[in-house]
């Protein structure tokens, strides 16, 4: 069934710029309070046994796409590439050598930057140097983001023998006008055949992602995009509304403004996308997710994490090279996000940490609410108080109540235990997480986040 769309009134109402709530508190708020010594303690506090998962950050790519906020930098040499990955292998050895010897490592994911910049022998390089330092699970999911435009049979082989059995391949739009706009030409048949080359090694697991609201776009365009991506069957595609942060991604200030889709036009396209994927037979989890009913996205309990939606549970994320963030019981912790204070700090002798947050009592159950809003569009005080005790259920009660009494739209409803989005507000939830949103205050003229539709 398809959600009623909301009024256009309703819709610039919510149209604020809110954070993404991949974590709580939001990495805008870590500092430098939090420092490598801390991480060290809290490494060493892992229990016996830990379950881990690995985030390893390549921050190159061989050419910077307009659009792009991530932590990265274009060169065409490789020289760089090579003195990072000398750092990168002693961090891997160093942090592993702080984590408790029975650990197991259930969850990997490479990210960038673009991964696949590397030859395929330092593929074979970094990937052994995992395997060297963490006990791997033999089932353990192995994610790679990838450049189609980078690939080759050879680094397809070496990434396979490595361990990877998924892949996730940026789309954001084949309409050549679009890319011309956001400076990234990839073509339909190139993106293919990177697919290819893993499901002929084996590799069945395939995510995409899509991007709206870049310039030029229309809904027509995106809908010819999406026949095209569904020709190539993905076993998930992922659905990204674009964040112009220019003050912050100086890149994106080549990108025309004027082009760009406003508020109501960002939104019709999220709804004629997601109401065609799930025409298509892919299931809807989060606000920008969709899993075929085979795939486990589409079935397992969802959290939430610095990727975005997962089925992965795991408590303890070790993050690893430059900018990378790890989460620990204690909080987070972030290493120096350019790659020469990276490879500095890893020359001193000590982790990288640059900056973090240690959580509080009252930043764990909050968090606790903004991830289940966000997985499951729903708050349930018996959870709340299963987890940290009834006193702290009976204060997102009243906290609930403020929600329910201040909802000009219907975008909630109350429950017998709580509250859930209705069909119509569910792509609104952001703006009811930040309503448990004890860090956020917006600073005029400041564009932190984007626009939450």
């Amino acid at each position: 069934m398809n959600a009623p769309l909301m009024d256009p009134a309703a819709v610039l109402r919510r149209a604020e710029r809110l954070p993404r709530y991949t974590s709580y508190p939001t990495a805008n708020h870590f500092t430098p309070e939090v420092t490598a010594q801390d991480y060290a303690a809290w490494l060493s506090l892992l229990p016996a046994g830990a379950a881990l998962s690995l985030y390893l950050h390549v921050p190159f790519c061989d050419s910077l796409c307009w659009y792009c906020a991530c932590s990265t930098k274009a060169t065409k040499r490789y020289a760089p590439i090579t003195a990072y990955l000398e750092r990168l292998e002693a961090e891997i050895a160093e942090v592993a050598a702080r984590v408790p010897a029975d650990h197991q490592v259930r969850h990997l994911h490479w990210g960038g930057g673009s991964p696949d910049i590397l030859s395929a022998a330092d593929i074979r390089r970094v990937g052994a140097a995992l395997a060297r330092a963490f006990r791997i699970a033999p089932d353990a999911e192995f994610a790679i983001e990838v450049d189609p435009r980078l690939m080759t049979a050879e680094k397809a082989q070496s990434l396979v023998d490595v361990g990877v059995n998924r892949i996730s391949i940026g789309v954001q739009d084949f309409e050549p006008a679009v890319q011309q706009a956001i400076g990234r030409m990839q073509s339909f048949a190139v993106t293919r055949d990177a697919i290819g080359l893993f499901r002929a090694r084996g590799v069945r697991s395939i995510n995409m992602d899509l991007v709206y609201g870049l310039p030029h776009q229309t809904e027509a365009t995106l809908m010819r995009t999406l026949e095209q991506v569904l020709d190539l069957s993905p076993d998930r595609i992922a659905l990204f509304g674009y964040a112009h942060l220019p003050q912050r991604a100086h890149n994106q200030r080549l990108i025309d403004e004027a082009a760009l889709p406003g508020a109501l036009a960002r939104y019709a396209m999220s709804q004629k996308l997601a109401q065609a994927l799930k025409q298509a037979g892919y299931a809807q989890r989060g606000i920008d997710h969709f899993a075929r009913s085979d795939d486990a996205l589409a079935t397992a309990p969802l959290n939430r994490n610095f990727q975005g939606y997962t089925t992965d549970a795991v408590e303890h994320l070790i993050g690893l090279g430059a900018s990378a963030i790890g989460k620990l019981p204690q909080g987070y912790v972030q290493n120096a996000v350019g790659a020469r204070e990276y490879m500095e700090a890893i020359d001193s002798g000590e982790l990288a940490t640059a900056r973090g947050f240690a959580l509080t009592d009252d930043d764990r159950l909050r968090a606790f609410v903004i991830e289940r809003l966000m997985c499951d569009f729903a708050v349930s005080t018996d959870a709340v108080r299963d987890a940290f005790g009834a006193r702290a259920a009976d204060h997102v009660q009243g906290e609930i109540e403020a929600v329910l009494a201040e909802d000009p739209d219907g975008v909630v409803a109350r429950t017998p235990d709580g509250l859930q989005m209705t069909e119509r507000g569910r792509p609104f939830v952001r703006s009811i997480c930040a309503r448990f949103d004890a860090h956020l205050s917006p600073e005029p003229g400041v564009a932190r986040h984007s626009m939450a539709i």
